[in-house]
């Protein structure tokens, strides 16, 4: 038997790739030999901060606004087949944005709505290569964020989403499965790992006794779309350094 977790010859596509959690993942596929295209939200990869976590280094990159399901019906990919589809956008409104009509709606426009409009998209690629649908919740699923109830609905939808899917179309050659993050030092998590009070209280709360990395949900990732996980389907697998347990 190969190396299982060699992509070569595999074309994979992570939605919210530019950055964060999602562009470990898709540097981790990319490092396993994939042609790895990423998705983002501004209008180049020059525009993009390596020191907010993203390095676009060999990786194909297209400007697309998930939240406006036109847009994604209407792009046309710059890659004819697809193996692997990893759906790793997300926002999060602080400061009770969430709490305000229309903050509510856009964080559930990119968190949750977009999934299925982007799983949509790529049904039919993903039946022809019997591909892999990857999505990327939150361990927020399992438990109240009173700030934050629509980055909490939105995830919560998003694992059910994903088993859902799962059941549908495993019929048609696709698994779909997930990954529920802890609290990783990116970006969007900085009203927590920049402050030091509120880091120092999580951490108690973490047996792993540290944040996750990028590459932690990487990991996870090469897993889930290989064949080592050839008879997972539908789970979303907390990844969290023992957070919730």
């Amino acid at each position: 038997m190969g190396n299982p977790l060699d992509f070569s010859g595999k074309t994979v596509l992570v939605v919210g790739g530019s950055s964060g959690i999602g562009n470990g993942i898709a540097r981790a596929f990319l490092d396993n030999g994939a042609e790895v295209h990423v998705w983002g939200t501004r209008a180049s990869p020059a525009d993009y901060d390596p020191a907010e976590g993203s390095d676009l280094s060999g990786l194909h990159y297209a400007q697309v606004d998930v939240s406006d399901r036109n847009a994604v019906e209407t792009l046309e990919p710059s890659f004819s087949k697809l193996d692997v589809l990893v759906l790793s956008q997300g926002i999060v409104i602080y400061r009770r944005g969430e709490f305000d009509g229309g903050g509510f709606r856009r964080v559930i426009e990119v968190n949750l709505n977009s999934l299925m409009d982007c799983s949509l998209k790529f049904y039919d690629m993903l039946k022809a290569s019997k591909g892999s649908l990857i999505t990327v919740s939150s361990t927020a699923a399992f438990h109240s964020t009173k700030g934050n109830p629509a980055y909490n609905a939105s995830k919560t939808g998003a694992m059910g989403l994903t088993r859902t899917l799962a059941e549908a179309w495993a019929g048609e050659g696709i698994r779909v499965n997930g990954i529920a993050p802890g609290l990783v030092d990116t970006k969007l998590t900085k009203v927590t790992t920049a402050n030091p009070e509120r880091l120092k209280a999580t951490l108690e709360n973490i047996p792993a006794g540290r944040l996750g990395l990028p590459s932690d949900m990487a990991g996870v990732a090469l897993f889930l779309a290989s064949p080592l996980s050839a008879y997972v389907y539908g789970q979303s697998i907390p990844v969290d350094g023992g957070l919730i347990l």
